[in-house]
């Protein structure tokens, strides 16, 4: 079957992507790629396909201000997406307002400059199945205008599926002229323009790839989950040969992940404080930081290796501890290891995922606010010391593997083609 994969230029969720992508190819499938022309070198390095749609825009940009004028852009946004990790947050105008500013400041520039070209490829290439990430909805747009079966791929916690579901309970009690939807205003929109109508498989797919385990997952109700692995892609990479040898102390990973330097102001806790505060432990610690964090950096304990990227797909089995941002790529890549994971989360579905974490007993958390050196050095000892930790990652990594390949979720892919495809 031809499938047609289409992401915003995002690089942590196109990586996400990529194993399935491959998993179709190697089944004999026709896989496509189809993105901004300028994300298009992204693609083609992964090995896949590209198809440059639509221009080239700058998605990013609010993250990219200034602090100053970040901070005043946040205290004006409201996220619908907070109902789903506090349910007390569900309320009908807070949420009315969140999906009204996630549609016009977030998923309207997101996905306009793919549409019309995606569309028109879609016409032309005729693909039997689109997969999509949570933010392209571009995807299911394209899929409904050709026919096709589409599925979302989830690149962490479904904060949007669940949030849809609160939503959707609190229009239905709403009077009759008061059930405003800015998600379906904006998507039927397109349905009618392509001559189709607007339904709900447009927010939330055919069906769902979730990629976590279920103790790391929230899920939304009457939504088709499809549970695969989660096989780690870091990009292009080879492996230094000091990785070849065991560690001859215990090793402590330190990654605070990629949108901090590429889209944000930096990481969000004081790296020179945490590096000082383990500088006198009996430990390796290797810390994956940009050029522009390592250049804020004074001293450098002796026991800390500094390095811009080392795949963590490498690193992680030789580690006794991770410290990281609880980002969904890293703590998924590190989860596969049955390695112990210290959160210190900061935006997003980051806070969920930390928590989930810390209750499956696979790691600790700390707040970014309260992620001194000190703080982070108590937290990495008990990692350390005591073995439930340990035990507990085992057991998550256990639960990770048991889940279908990529591979393996081939012919279900290509059964649920068959079943929601309309030509």
């Amino acid at each position: 079957m031809r499938v047609l994969f289409t992401v915003i230029p995002e690089k942590t969720i196109f990586l996400s992507m990529v194993p399935l992508a491959w998993a179709l190819r190697t089944a004999g499938h026709e896989v496509r790629f189809a993105t901004q022309p300028s994300f298009a070198p992204t693609v083609t390095q992964a090995g896949l396909t590209a198809v440059p749609v639509g221009r080239n825009s700058d998605v990013f940009r609010v993250a990219r201000m200034a602090p100053e004028e970040l901070e005043a852009a946040r205290a004006g946004l409201h996220a619908p997406w907070d109902a789903a990790e506090d349910p007390s947050k569900a309320e009908w105008e807070a949420m009315a307002n969140g999906y009204y500013d996630a549609v016009e400041r977030g998923h309207k520039p997101e996905n306009f400059p793919l549409i019309n070209g995606l569309v028109e490829f879609a016409r032309h290439w005729q693909p039997d199945l689109v997969v999509w990430d949570p933010l392209t909805y571009a995807g299911p747009i394209a899929a409904q205008a050709v026919g096709a079966a589409h599925a979302r791929i989830l690149f962490g916690a479904d904060v949007f599926g669940v949030a849809r579901e609160h939503f959707l309970r609190l229009k239905a009690g709403r009077p009759e002229g008061e059930r405003t939807d800015p998600m379906a205003d904006w998507l039927g929109g397109y349905a009618r323009k392509y001559g189709g109508e607007f339904s709900e498989e447009m927010v939330t797919g055919h069906f769902t790839i979730d990629q976590f385990p279920r103790s790391l997952q929230i899920e939304a109700g009457g939504l088709d989950y499809l549970r695969m692995q989660f096989v780690a892609y870091n990009g292009p990479a080879s492996v230094p040969k000091w990785l070849w040898a065991e560690p001859e102390k215990p090793r402590i990973a330190l990654t605070m992940g990629l949108t901090a330097t590429d889209l944000f102001d930096g990481y969000a806790i004081s790296t020179q404080g945490v590096l000082d505060a383990l500088g006198d432990l009996d430990i390796e610690l290797v810390a994956t930081l940009a050029d522009d964090e390592k250049a804020r950096l004074g001293k450098v304990p002796d026991n800390v290796r500094i390095l811009p990227f080392v795949p963590l797909h490498a690193l992680a089995p030789t580690c006794s501890a991770v410290v990281h941002h609880a980002g969904p790529g890293t703590l998924g890549t590190v989860a596969r290891h049955g390695v112990p994971q210290l959160s210190i989360p900061y935006s997003f579905d980051e806070p969920l995922l930390a928590r989930k974490l810390t209750e499956h007993g696979a790691g600790l958390e700390l707040p970014h606010t309260g992620a001194t050196g000190p703080a982070v050095r108590d937290q990495v000892l008990r990692l350390l010391d005591e073995p439930g930790f340990r035990t507990r990652a085992v057991d998550l990594r256990d639960e990770l593997l048991a889940l279908p390949s990529p591979n393996a979720l081939v012919p279900r892919l290509v059964e649920l083609a068959a079943r929601h495809r309309t030509r």
